[in-house]
């Protein structure tokens, strides 16, 4: 190897430890940005975890986790023999799956109704009037809608102008699922529509005029284009949303229910913080709400797979 050669393998090795070097410090600047959020979810997710250990004991505040008995599987068998816990779950499982059923038709049908719109200022200004619920807390607007749907609310008072009887919806264990999953869906509706609306922007414009040419019309257009144009989005949302399974909203509940409607408006979450924070029964409601990560836990794992496998949806 001549003198010329050495030195350009030289230069080379030595460029190549600097542009290692380079980019692991980019590397670490990455890593010292996520610390923050990494410390804190240490603290507060992390570290909870050991309170686990309170769902397997006879725990008593005064004694703590470390002096407190080992019950083993007796908050779980009793959980189980439970006459109110079928109804707790049924109650979550009708609440979480139709807020989950709405919560996909109607963005899809609102995304689809937007993207046929022309005007350009209506369209946007349309869709930031629906997005803006989705920022409001239901502490907020559970005290609007138990004012709109009160026995002296508007609702009430609308149905009396028309001839109709006013009802107490808010204590109807008849009314208070629908309108626990109707409201849900106007709150979250607007955000679900801009996944589709940027799943719309995907599809090829040449395949509509094309379609128009042949003439086919609107309404054949949005069956044989747009809906398979967006249909791997559709499968990847509910898909995905089967870990919500077991997720009825706790604060949605939490701000609206009353004890006249526990037989249908008592979730899992609810009765959680009652019998955790008001019966102060601590080891039975940690064995509640760790069935409920469990469960949870497993429909996420299969929703993952199942996104894998028929939309091509991968984190890892």
């Amino acid at each position: 190897m001549s003198s010329l050669e050495a030195s350009l393998h030289t230069e080379r090795q030595v460029s190549g430890r600097i542009r290692k070097k380079r980019k692991a410090f980019h590397e670490m600047t990455y890593h010292f940005m996520l610390l923050p959020g990494m410390v804190l979810l240490f603290i507060f997710s992390i570290v909870p975890m050991f309170g686990i250990v309170m769902a397997f004991q006879k725990f008593i505040p005064a004694k703590g986790i470390f002096g407190s008995k080992w019950a083993g599987l007796t908050n779980f068998t009793y959980m189980f023999q439970l006459p109110d816990a079928k109804q707790i779950f049924v109650n979550t499982l009708v609440i979480a799956v139709g807020k989950i059923i709405l919560g996909l038709i109607v963005p899809i049908v609102f995304a689809l109704l937007l993207n046929e719109v022309r005007l350009k200022v209506f369209k946007s200004t349309v869709q930031t009037i629906v997005y803006l619920p989705h920022f409001m807390s239901w502490v907020v607007l559970g005290t609007m809608m138990t004012m709109i749907f009160s026995y002296d609310g508007m609702v009430n008072n609308v149905l009396q102008l028309f001839g109709m009887d006013r009802t107490m919806f808010l204590a109807s264990n008849t009314w208070f699922r629908p309108l626990l999953i109707v409201t849900d869906t106007w709150k979250e509706f607007g955000y679900g529509t801009i996944v589709y609306l940027a799943a719309l922007t995907g599809i090829n414009p040449s395949l509509y005029e094309s379609a128009a040419l042949d003439g086919a019309s609107r309404w054949k257009q949005t069956l044989n284009i747009t809906l398979p144009g967006i249909l791997p989005t559709i499968i990847l949302l509910g898909t995905l949303s089967l870990g919500n399974v077991l997720n009825a909203g706790f604060d949605q509940v939490f701000n609206m229910y009353n004890p006249l409607v526990y037989q249908t408006g008592d979730i899992i979450d609810t009765f959680v913080y009652r019998m955790g924070l008001i019966q102060m029964q601590y080891s039975f409601a940690t064995a509640v709400g760790l069935m409920k990560s469990v469960i949870s836990f497993v429909l996420i794992v299969v929703s993952y797979k199942l996104a894998s496998k028929y939309a091509g949806y991968r984190i890892f």
